[in-house]
């Protein structure tokens, strides 16, 4: 299999397709305000790294101190995706990617790398089981049942937001907070929209549109993150079926 990797730049940006929906004809909506939102984060150190071929096969990490999640640590870098999916599976790809990164953070000089994990696998999150096989170790834990995982190598350890670790709102309507990191979630938007107007559902969407916002919210955060009776649900992306199960509650 042919192995050849690429890092997305600002001069690449704008013709290279971002892996999760590949489109190469019509404009894409998400996709399109993904580019938007990595023009800005790549001159922060961000790294979208992907296999050269029209395929799901992506690592994207940034320096924590800029990455728009509610954690704090020093010199560590977070990683937001690792996925692998389709005839690539199985190839070793993921490790391509994966020690890409740490090779990447050593020689920047970093203390170690750090992603969102969970007590048990959720969708949406990366295979932490893959990780550990690296040496990441679970490093803090919140009450919903989500854990900071990090591989260190100079003792040190990230940590969660003192506002993530027991997650509660005032709001007690069903209330989304989203960035526009992932291609997915305009689409997801407007079909939750559409459903709580049909339904009667109340609905409160927070768009989190800047690093401050990111570092401060009241949740684990991977892109999205759902409340609902002033309680926190998930970081997964909603369809019907599971929004419905959250609204019964």
């Amino acid at each position: 299999m042919d192995t050849d990797f690429i890092n997305l730049t600002a001069e690449n940006l704008a013709a290279e397709h971002l892996c999760c929906i590949i489109r190469s004809k019509k404009p894409h909506p998400g996709v399109e305000a993904k580019r938007r939102w990595l023009a800005d984060r790549l001159r922060e150190g961000h790294v979208f790294r992907k296999l050269n071929q029209k395929a799901t096969v992506f690592i994207e990490y940034a320096p924590l101190e800029t990455a728009w999640v509610p954690i704090v640590g020093d010199n560590y870098y977070y990683i937001y995706c690792l996925w692998v999916t389709g005839p690539c599976k199985g190839k070793g790809c993921g490790r391509e990617l994966m020690e890409y990164c740490l090779a990447d953070a050593k020689q920047k000089g970093k203390s170690g790398v750090c992603m969102l994990g969970a007590r048990k696998q959720k969708s949406w999150l990366s295979d932490q089981a893959f990780a550990k096989k690296y040496g990441f170790e679970t490093v803090d834990t919140t009450d919903s049942g989500y854990e900071l995982l990090a591989l260190s190598w100079d003792g040190t350890a990230p940590r969660f937001a003192e506002t993530v670790k027991a997650p509660g709102i005032e709001r007690q309507e069903l209330t989304i907070y989203y960035d526009m990191q992932c291609p997915y979630i305009p689409q997801k938007i407007e079909k939750i929209k559409q459903y709580c107007e049909t339904a009667g559902v109340p609905l409160t969407l927070l768009q989190v549109d800047t690093l401050q916002k990111a570092k401060e919210l009241p949740c684990v955060f991977n892109n999205w993150g759902v409340f609902y009776k002033g309680a926190f649900q998930t970081v997964n992306l909603l369809d019907v079926d599971s929004l419905t199960r959250i609204l019964k509650k």
